[in-house]
């Protein structure tokens, strides 16, 4: 499961100045819903692992890529959900039984 950090903790981990990390979300080198998120007008919080990957992978995007496919197939919003029988079907096998 992702780990989002703070402003400061990503600072700290990442070796970047704030600076850097608000140019980086500006010029869009930082995807806004990957890399980081706007929990309000006034917090950001960012993707631990996926901003490590990124400065590591920074010189190799395929690489990076394919952390990030990795990290959106994890989500649960991408999962699919199990098939169930529809109602239909069951009333259709009921009828036919009797």
């Amino acid at each position: 499961m992702a780990q989002f950090i703070s402003k400061r903790e990503a600072t700290q981990y990442l070796k970047l100045s704030d600076t850097t990390l608000k140019r980086y979300r500006l010029q869009g080198v930082l995807i806004e819903g990957i890399h980081w998120v706007r929990i309000n007008s006034r917090c950001i919080r960012y993707n631990l692992e996926l901003m490590q990957d990124w400065l590591h992978n920074r010189h190799d995007p395929v690489a990076h890529q394919r952390a990030i496919k990795i990290y959106q197939a994890s989500l649960l919003s991408n999962r699919k959900k199990p098939s169930q029988p529809s109602t239909r079907n069951k009333l259709s096998k009921r009828k036919t039984s009797k």
